[in-house]
């Protein structure tokens, strides 16, 4: 620590400061190699937070496994936590810091990005997309992504999911059964404050047009929200949601049935968990009803890859969706913002470094923040907004290693040309992106 103030005063005084000791800790950073549709918007930016309130739902955390089946299961409200970014008004102003805690659910650091905070919404009506994050995580861990969106004409509602939060991680099975209520719960909500006198977002948002983004137990949650209802294996298992409370979303069931809504016309899975534990199987998956996009780490040790994501997107055989893989990625491919400076320490309490949770070992979280940019922003555009120019973004040829960039002088592609489009030359490198259609 003492070498360490010597070379920070030393530096002060000879004016040349390392960029990295004060570096902001920023969620809109662009690399020179970032793909064309990962550019922000033309939308000047608002984040404003919302404070819901889900009433009465089943209290997972108050069944104890051990002991005896209540006669009636117990209840207790759900209050949930929603950042939302929107194209806001030109020349607005306010704070561009967003205030976040990290992994350790105790050290609290400033986010910067380019929404400004309360802004005037922009008139129009926009798209709604909702993010939902892992577990634990919060509603700032894939806010690269949300602002990004919302920069395009989109309004994005990212969730703090109760008991599954770096500040409240409780008991698994909580997750497992309100994952999917909280996002269906928070569409509603929209729903109903889309049209409320004295809302911001009164005649802002078009829930008719909503896609869903989830990473990791977000992109479970999404899995089951597009259709795909759990095995009875998974509702009977003993580490999983207490006495068959996991049934609620049995393929099948009614009450599956009655959480698929048809305003939900698209969603991204960013490293969807349950797979390789029989949460899904065929017949089940086959119960997705709308085209999805996954994304997901070719090495990824926590939902596996081969028989984990691959699979579920193999076997959702019902509707066209997409697999984009990052080449030696793990379970962080793609979706969490860069780790924040005050995250690159060791934690006791945790076990390992808090960097870990966002970084990968292989991939720099800026340059998959900005594939992944590029690539959601082809996805929504052409489902939500029905881009039909958005298409030819995602016609790719399948491995990203195999196009070719052929150019003449004057800026003529020729007809030898298969390179990733939107990718500068040489930058298309170490990603795969699949297309399998519905029936295949």
């Amino acid at each position: 620590m003492t070498s360490f103030k010597k070379v920070l005063g030393l530096a002060v005084v000879l004016g040349v400061m390392p960029v990295s000791v004060f570096a902001e800790n920023r969620i809109d950073s662009q690399r020179p190699d970032a793909p064309e549709l990962a550019a922000y918007g033309p939308y000047a930016l608002g984040v404003r937070t919302l404070d819901l309130m889900h009433k009465d739902q089943i209290n997972v955390l108050a069944l104890d496994p051990a002991g005896a089946e209540p006669d009636v299961l117990p209840r207790y409200d759900r209050n949930l936590t929603v950042e939302v970014w929107y194209p806001a008004a030109e020349g607005s102003s306010g704070s561009t810091t967003l205030t976040a805690y990290l992994r350790d659910g105790k050290t609290e650091v400033a986010l910067e990005g380019r929404a400004r905070r309360d802004a005037a919404p922009a008139r129009g009506s926009y798209p709604l997309v909702l993010v939902s994050h892992g577990y634990p995580g919060n509603r700032f861990l894939l806010s690269p992504l949300a602002e990004n969106l919302a920069s395009k004409g989109y309004v994005v509602a990212s969730i703090d999911h109760k008991d599954s939060t770096y500040r409240d991680k409780a008991a698994f099975g909580s997750t497992l059964v309100n994952r999917s209520l909280d996002q269906v719960f928070v569409l509603n909500e929209i729903d109903r404050l889309s049209t409320e006198k004295g809302s911001f977002l009164n005649g802002l948002v078009d829930t008719s047009r909503t896609g869903l983004i989830g990473y990791s137990m977000g992109g479970y949650g999404a899995v089951i929200t597009a259709g795909g209802g759990v095995t009875q294996a998974a509702v009977d298992l003993s580490w999983g949601a207490p006495f068959g409370t996991l049934g609620i979303h049995r393929a099948g069931s009614e009450s599956h049935k009655a959480l698929i809504d048809p305003r939900i016309k698209t969603a991204i899975a960013f490293a969807p968990w349950g797979r390789t534990y029989d949460f899904w199987e065929a017949d089940g998956l086959k119960g997705i009803q709308i085209p999805m996009l996954f994304v997901a780490g070719s090495e990824d040790d926590v939902s596996g890859y081969e028989g984990g994501i691959r699979t579920i997107w193999e076997e959702a055989g019902a509707v066209d969706r997409a697999l984009l893989t990052f080449e030696h990625a793990n379970h962080n491919a793609g979706a969490p913002m860069p780790a924040p400076r005050e995250a690159y320490r060791f934690d006791e309490e945790l076990g390992f470094n808090v960097s870990e949770h966002y970084t990968d070992a292989v991939w720099d979280n800026v340059r998959m923040n900005n594939i992944s940019q590029h690539f959601a922003s082809a996805w929504m555009d052409l489902y939500l907004k029905e881009d039909a120019d958005k298409a030819s973004y995602l016609e790719l040829v399948p491995i990203s290693n195999d196009g070719v960039w052929e150019q003449s002088e004057d800026g003529i592609y020729g007809e030898g040309h298969s390179y990733w489009k939107g990718f500068p030359n040489r930058t298309a490198k170490g990603l795969r992106f699949e297309w399998l259609k519905a029936g295949e």
